[in-house]
């Protein structure tokens, strides 16, 4: 079983970055060495990801901060710009590693194989264990972040090590940037989804996996609530969610077990235990609704 990265975030991330800085100067020097775009390529690649697991470790540490007085929410929302960087991290690296297949498309550069294989073969070990450190924790957007650099990085090396092979049976020196474009383009697919959902989340968009008409079918559905408005949700952090929304309630209803029982239902039907809810007669929702038609 994969460890409970969630509840112990600094020894995953701390055995990662370390083992990964080792590797990339290992893979950078025998990159130069042999010649080899796709080793140099992928220790750069690996250079990006000890920086974004910095990102996503410092994110988490930031988030674990208390609110205070000027940060009434804490500081949660950084696991969101953590696997937002994260995302443009590992994008603009398979950039660069793109434009430099292309450039060396049309040169005759010769590249150790045997080389290439032996050094992959390593990162291809790293990656896959370092990715799997974080396997736990993939319903958290930010650790889903960290997750993806390591298994998009242990799928490079796994390209590399194929290239090599067959640099050394066949030849194909044309091969190397050849398979760090097709790695490229694997890689910036996977990254796509990390870029949508994290942008999503840092303009208060709706979270994944939540339903705005079915929050507002469940506060409707509360016994004493006569109608619903102003309902808003959004994300604190990557693994937390808010509400604030304006129950109508209906004359004679017992406030108290109104918001017992909304709370319950957001909190057990929607994960959402982060909720403000104002209650309003139906004379003060209509005046209400005019100040919002006012501006």
């Amino acid at each position: 079983m994969s460890p409970d990265v969630l509840a112990r975030p600094g020894r995953a991330f701390a055995i990662g970055i370390g083992l990964n800085l080792a590797f990339v100067a290992i893979e950078a020097w025998y990159g130069w060495k042999s010649g080899s775009l796709a080793l140099l390529a992928d220790a750069a690649h690996n250079l990006s990801d000890v920086g974004g697991l910095l990102l996503a470790w410092g994110g988490m540490v930031a988030a674990g901060l208390k609110p205070d007085e000027r940060h009434t929410y804490g500081w949660r929302r950084a696991t969101i710009l953590a696997s937002f960087a994260n995302a443009v991290i590992l994008l603009v690296a398979m950039g660069s590693l793109a434009w430099e297949a292309i450039g060396r498309l049309g040169e005759s550069t010769p590249v150790h194989g045997g080389t290439v294989i032996v050094v992959a073969a390593v990162g291809v070990v790293i990656n896959f264990a370092t990715a799997w450190l974080f396997l736990r924790g993939r319903d958290d957007l930010n650790i889903q972040g960290a997750f993806l650099h390591m298994l998009a990085d242990g799928l490079v090396s796994v390209g590399v090590v194929v290239s090599g092979a067959l640099m050394l049976w066949l030849g194909w020196d044309w091969l190397d940037p050849v398979v760090s474009l097709g790695i490229a383009a694997i890689v910036v697919g996977g990254t796509w989804s990390l870029f949508r959902k994290s942008l999503h989340l840092l303009f208060d968009g709706v979270p994944e996996g939540l339903s705005l008409p079915a929050i507002r079918a469940s506060l409707e559905a509360v016994e004493g609530v006569a109608a619903v408005h102003h309902v808003h949700v959004w994300a604190l952090g990557t693994s937390e969610n808010a509400l604030t929304a304006h129950l109508v309630l209906i004359p004679g209803a017992d406030a108290d077990a109104v918001l017992a029982q909304a709370h319950h239902e957001l909190a057990h039907g929607h994960r959402i235990r982060h909720a403000t809810l104002q209650l309003e007669s139906a004379t003060y929702a209509d005046a209400c609704a005019a100040r919002e038609e006012l501006g």
